[in-house]
């Protein structure tokens, strides 16, 4: 009785948070009962729960309207953080294709693969997840997708060792999603008046809507749940006073239809 009391609390508590973050520019229309049990998923590593204070997983996902059975791109997936927390809150029915990538194999570098290999190899918890190895220029999806989501690495997409069009990479995502999918754009903010910084891992929310606009989505709104304005973007995001503390923008946008 009490952990059901609490379970609808917690559900309820993620419905007016994701209400508000939206600031009625779209209501969220996704399942807070499959989100609330991602994030409590026993199978996350426990350093993964240990960084969900600052990144608040659970109000970025119901932002991100996933729901049971979608099938969801996860750009630059990294180690698997969000890999997880969606695989689970997609289900048995959804799934998940995490296209990984890098710019150039140097000798003694792991595949682009290798940090995702705790998440592919654990097929009874997360057999819904499958890798895809692309450049991002294009992005061979298996199928159409509901949703795209990238958290933090949209600026790696710019840096120069990568030699990418950007618009050539938002239109490969806008391709791959279904007539009215999302895209959820995810990351740190830099100093104001500047563009992006490949030293600092940093880009600016402005430039980022304009290069997605650009490739034919429409804006659907932005959540304010990361923002920190403590932090003025001049720093690295790995400086120990604000690393996990960045001040951060997450975008919404849609693809026409």
């Amino acid at each position: 009785m009490r952990m059901n009391l609490m379970r609808s609390l917690a559900v309820a508590a993620l419905l007016a948070t994701a209400a508000c973050q939206t600031m009625g520019e779209a209501p969220v229309t996704a399942s807070a009962e499959n989100i609330v049990a991602a994030v409590a998923d026993p199978a996350r590593p426990q350093a993964d729960k240990d960084r969900d204070v600052n990144r608040k997983p659970a109000d970025m996902v119901a932002f991100g309207e996933v729901r049971p059975g979608d099938k969801v791109g996860e750009l630059v997936p990294g180690g698997g953080y969000m890999t997880r927390i969606l695989s689970k809150a997609v289900g048995p029915t959804g799934k998940i294709y995490a296209f990984a990538s890098q710019p150039v194999q140097r000798e003694g570098q792991p595949p682009p693969a290798a940090p995702l290999a705790a998440v592919v190899g654990d097929a009874a918890n997360y057999g819904n997840v499958q890798v895809v190895i692309t450049n991002y220029a294009t992005l061979p999806s298996p199928e159409p997708l509901d949703l795209v989501w990238t958290s933090q690495n949209y600026h790696d997409l710019h840096n120069p060792g990568r030699n990418l069009d950007i618009n050539a990479a938002n239109k490969a995502v806008l391709a791959a999603l279904k007539p009215g999918g999302l895209y959820i754009v995810l990351d740190h903010q830099i100093a104001k008046g500047q563009e992006f910084s490949a030293e600092n891992h940093r880009i600016d929310e402005a430039k980022v809507k304009a290069e997605v606009l650009a490739a034919g989505f429409e804006f659907v709104g932005s959540s304010a749940v990361l923002r920190n304005p403590a932090d003025d973007g001049t720093k690295t995001i790995f400086d120990p006073s604000i690393r996990g503390k960045t001040d951060q923008f997450i975008l919404k946008f849609k693809k026409p239809g």
